[in-house]
């Protein structure tokens, strides 16, 4: 463990670049894309869908804040690339950062125990599952983040949970639509948090941390990477059973082509860091245009 002493001097940025809004669109994607099957299936609220985008929104920040902590008093953020360290960067003192993540962890808590009481009481306990799954990807003394399940979980806590979680509370049912989009939006989700570990492979494992892509090894991450990335546009082709004009989702591909290409030719280290932004428009906007036509289609 790191020691941790001196002047600490955050700024509101990195604060800001700290809670890394290159993936919040893997909190809105879900959301979004759950509330359009949540409407194809005949019902929707707009004030569930709030309350369902508060919940991810301040999730995904709360990981963030957290993963900075745990991962900076271990030490394994201390020679990276990438967004903003607060822990690891000696800009803020640990117990702040932590601090930070709880709270952001009791926003969605709470937003969480509203919806909960709006649909389903037992997605009271849904959220508590969430809550520990952020905080001990990297916290606590056996992380699983460390354990190479990191992607998995992104893949069943912003994909299925999400997405299907979004559709129940507002339209009371889980459909084959509700499921292939949470299946889309929990792989590109994963290649998101994937492109990032491929990226730290050097590091990470100096430091021990094993993650999928350590465990993997280069050329293999890449290839999954490519194959989650393509995913959503595969469930485009597939939804046109529901109905055929979802297959416009497909015209959404161009968007992830840049990150594919780049991992394809093996860009490394700080060359990566535009792959994670790419992939995060892409899935937003896959998400956007696939709701729509999910509403207009009910």
């Amino acid at each position: 463990m790191s020691d941790f002493s001196g002047t600490f001097s955050a700024t509101p940025r990195d604060w800001f670049q700290a809670a890394r809004p290159h993936t919040w669109a893997n909190a809105f994607s879900p959301v979004i894309v759950g509330t359009g099957a949540a409407a194809f299936a005949g019902q929707w609220s707009w004030v569930r869908a709030l309350l369902a985008l508060v919940v991810a929104w301040a999730l995904i920040i709360g990981v963030n804040y957290a993963n900075d902590y745990s991962d900076g008093i271990r030490g394994t953020d201390e020679d990276r690339t990438g967004p903003t360290r607060l822990t690891g960067g000696r800009l803020a003192r640990p117990a702040h950062v932590k601090r930070a993540a709880f709270i952001a962890f009791g926003v969605a808590g709470v937003a969480g125990i509203v919806l909960s009481l709006l649909s389903a009481w037992w997605f009271i306990l849904v959220g508590a599952v969430c809550i520990a799954g952020a905080w001990f990807y990297t916290g606590g003394k056996n992380p699983y983040g460390y354990r190479g399940l990191g992607e998995i979980a992104v893949f069943v806590f912003f994909g299925l949970v999400a997405v299907l979680g979004t559709q129940y509370t507002q339209a009371s049912t889980v459909t084959w639509v509700g499921v292939a989009c949470a299946v889309a939006i929990g792989s590109i989700s994963a290649s998101v948090n994937l492109a990032n570990n491929i990226r730290d492979i050097p590091s990470d494992t100096e430091a021990g941390k094993r993650t999928m892509a350590v465990t993997l090894g280069d050329a293999r991450s890449r290839r999954l990477f490519i194959s989650l990335t393509s995913v959503p546009f595969l469930v485009s082709a597939l939804l046109t059973l529901a109905w055929w004009p979802l297959a416009i989702g497909v015209l959404v591909a161009p968007l992830a082509y840049p990150g594919i290409a780049r991992v394809a030719r093996g860009a490394r280290g700080a060359e990566l860091i535009p792959v994670l932004g790419a992939n995060g428009r892409a899935m937003l906007v896959w998400s956007l245009v696939t709701a729509a036509l999910l509403f207009i289609g009910a």
